[in-house]
């Protein structure tokens, strides 16, 4: 339970929504962790439990839209020392919606881990569609554009030593998860 005090956190540098979201980010990130926020400037209250883990976050990612299948399609796989897991969903928008991690933090501007994973997500459904002659013989492969059209993805990984680029944390740089999570995305 985290209580912020008054003296640390001000109204010109505490946003109850703002820390909410990230907490409820963690809460995701982090399979049946249980995170209470407290705002008693306000009397607001939140708690933040799944035990889906990121799952359930593709599940809140797709709430308000007509999801192509019931389930998000899920994995989770150690290589190298390196542990990555990712939730995919497709729906009918036309809209891309993924999040990519790194040791909890959110790589808003990807790096390596979402490039393999984007690449790899291309490959496979490609492969699928050629294996099952899904176009009549057609000779034409789907771009990346096309492979994640009406994606809700989350990704995470955990790396040992990342290499992030700038002090901001929100890109990784690793080139060695990018063909680790090509591998695993592919398997």
């Amino acid at each position: 339970t985290f209580r912020p005090d008054e003296k640390i956190f001000t109204d010109a540098t505490f946003s109850f929504d703002t820390l909410s979201n990230r907490l409820r980010e963690l809460a995701f990130l982090n399979q049946g962790t249980r995170i209470t926020l407290v705002d008693e400037r306000e009397d607001k209250e939140h708690t933040f439990h799944y035990e889906g883990g990121i799952i359930s976050f593709v599940k809140f990612l797709n709430a308000n839209k007509s999801v192509l299948y019931p389930e998000p399609v899920y994995f989770k796989k150690e290589k190298e020392g390196v542990i990555v897991e990712a939730a995919v969903q497709y729906n009918d928008s036309y809209n891309e919606q993924v999040f990519s991690f790194v040791n909890n933090i959110n790589t808003i501007h990807g790096g390596t881990h979402l490039t393999g994973f984007r690449s790899a997500l291309t490959r496979v459904l490609n492969d699928y569609i050629r294996k099952n002659d899904m176009l009549k013989g057609l000779n034409i492969a789907i771009s990346g554009d096309d492979s994640r059209e009406g994606l809700s993805s989350v990704i995470s990984v955990k790396v040992p030593n990342p290499q992030f680029e700038g002090q901001t944390k929100t890109k990784l740089g690793n080139g060695e998860v990018e063909g680790i999570v090509k591998s695993i995305v592919g398997d």
